[in-house]
């Protein structure tokens, strides 16, 4: 921040799944939860201070603001300063996005 880095820097932080919100089982353990978890964004045009989204009461799944991991993408290419429907690599003879086949959508609510 002292130097300025933030201002072009991009810095996200996530994990492949969230945790499920109590023990599974008898080894301790939880499970993966592929309908809750956080992702953190900071710098490179990310809104400061900024939170979006909440789970239920219980941490088990997104409640509010729902999105899928596609708007996420979509979002950090839009940071990056392109357009996730016009990013594309030619494979398989067709011209393939970034963001997969369904449409993705820009959060626009976290960018500054």
């Amino acid at each position: 921040e002292q130097r300025g880095l933030l201002e072009e820097t991009l810095i996200i932080w996530g994990g492949e799944f969230g945790r499920q919100p109590v023990s599974q089982g008898n080894q301790g353990g939880r499970d993966h939860n592929p309908k809750g978890f956080t992702c953190w964004l900071a710098g490179g045009g990310v809104k400061g201070g900024c939170s979006y989204g909440e789970t239920d009461e219980l941490g088990a799944e997104a409640a509010v603001n729902r999105r899928h991991v596609r708007d996420f993408h979509a979002t950090i290419l839009r940071l990056m300063g392109f357009d996730h429907r016009r990013l594309t690599y030619f494979h398989g003879g067709l011209n393939q996005k970034f963001t997969g086949v369904q449409e993705a959508t820009v959060i626009d609510e976290v960018i500054a």
